[in-house]
């Protein structure tokens, strides 16, 4: 029986030539293992590695030189320390949509006691991954969350169940689910199709991940459905929290200056990600 360190180092050696990474390699590996982080891998390096895994990890490197991503190739992703059940039905959490709840946790107290019950809605939820974490995070909060995909509300669902949150879900596009059942809102939180330069985009996640999720369709905009509907949610003060593209910015004024500025006194502002670009959106309308 080989050592894991063999197996590692062929699979290093096999992936090299398809751009594979060691990291998930070793990913890979600790989740066949059932390790609870990649290191365990070079921890545990001079243990054997039973032959029964060989066929698994064989399917798993494939995967990997066919440029799936990692968390495909798993299906699991890491969410603020929260284990998430994804395939290519769900976008794959992004570190920008973590700053994005880190955001909205640090900045509550500007608009509301977070003790209290607060009613959360996240739109187009996906894998639940925002729900599941404002929720663990605000226990007190009523978090529901929506998707106008069916087979992506089943995968937050079971998400929510697996990480042991309360959260009620609704399907349809927008905040047409919330209107239709009489719910006002305290918070809205979203991170909806935003990309418009698809030449930004990486190669593994235009092949892979649900275009649906990624691109902004200007006739169909998220923005646009909630800016235009949003009085229709709104019984007291409304946080809208909105992760964005950086080149959104005009596009969202001129939304917002033609459904918010004639009804609405609200503030806004928009806040950079840990990359310097403008990645958020939190508008407060009293």
């Amino acid at each position: 029986m080989p050592k894991l360190f063999d197996v590692y180092m062929q699979a290093i050696k096999e992936g090299a030539e398809h751009g594979v990474t060691s990291a998930d390699i070793r990913i890979c590996l600790a989740h066949i293992l059932k390790y609870s982080t990649q290191i365990e891998v070079l921890l545990h390096k001079d243990e054997q590695f039973d032959e029964c895994y060989q066929p698994v990890f064989s399917h798993y490197l494939k995967q990997l030189e066919m440029g799936v991503p990692v968390e495909y190739v798993i299906n699991e992703a890491t969410f603020l320390g929260h284990k998430l059940y994804v395939d290519n039905t769900v976008l794959i959490p992004r570190m920008e949509t973590e700053e994005l709840v880190a955001n909205i946790s640090e900045r509550i107290l500007d608009y509301y006691d977070p003790r209290n019950y607060l009613v959360c809605a996240d739109i187009g939820t996906g894998s639940g991954c925002i729900a599941i974490a404002l929720k663990a995070l605000f226990p007190n909060w009523v978090m529901l969350a929506s998707d106008l995909s069916l087979s992506s509300l089943s995968i937050a669902k079971k998400n929510a169940e697996a990480n042991g949150t309360k959260i009620t879900f609704y399907d349809g596009p927008s905040l047409t689910p919330y209107i239709q059942n009489n719910i006002a809102l305290d918070i809205i939180v979203s991170n909806p199709p935003y990309i418009t330069d698809l030449s930004r985009v990486q190669s593994s996640v235009k092949n892979h991940e649900p275009s649906n999720a990624l691109y902004l369709d200007p006739a169909h905009s998220v923005y646009e459905d909630v800016f235009r509907d949003i009085g229709k949610v709104k019984k007291n003060s409304l946080l809208v929290c909105l992760e964005i593209d950086d080149n959104l910015v005009d596009y969202l004024n001129g939304l917002m200056d033609k459904f918010l500025t004639p009804n609405y006194r609200y503030k806004k502002e928009y806040l950079k990600d840990l990359n310097g670009f403008v990645r958020f959106l939190f508008l407060f309308l009293e």
